[in-house]
């Protein structure tokens, strides 16, 4: 009985029916994944031009904190959350005016 079932979705999975498709849409989630961290990585070539893209930054960081934690892979979850931190803390110092101690 097992082995039908097995037959049975990989036949499914091989042809056009519904299984396929859900097999080679993404879903949900791992959309959401995708736009963390592509947005992580335009908001990280960015930040040179502007203090408000080390602020995305963190946001995107917090983004993906959220997708690990979600997706199950913790450790990865935790360290996005560490990143949000320390990119808050850079935009949070980058708002001083850069001192000049050469006068």
């Amino acid at each position: 009985m097992a082995s039908a079932f097995v037959a049975h979705r990989a036949a499914d999975s091989l042809g056009p029916g519904r299984g396929y498709l859900r097999n080679k849409i993404m879903d949900r989630l791992t959309l959401f994944g995708l736009f963390a961290v592509v947005a992580m990585l335009v908001c990280y070539a960015l930040e040179a031009r502007s203090r408000w893209f080390i602020l995305a930054f963190a946001g995107a960081c917090v983004l993906g904190s959220i997708y690990g934690f979600l997706q199950g892979a913790w450790p990865f979850g935790l360290v996005e959350a560490i990143w949000s931190l320390v990119a808050a803390r850079r935009w949070w110092l980058a708002r001083r005016p850069a001192t000049n101690h050469l006068v």
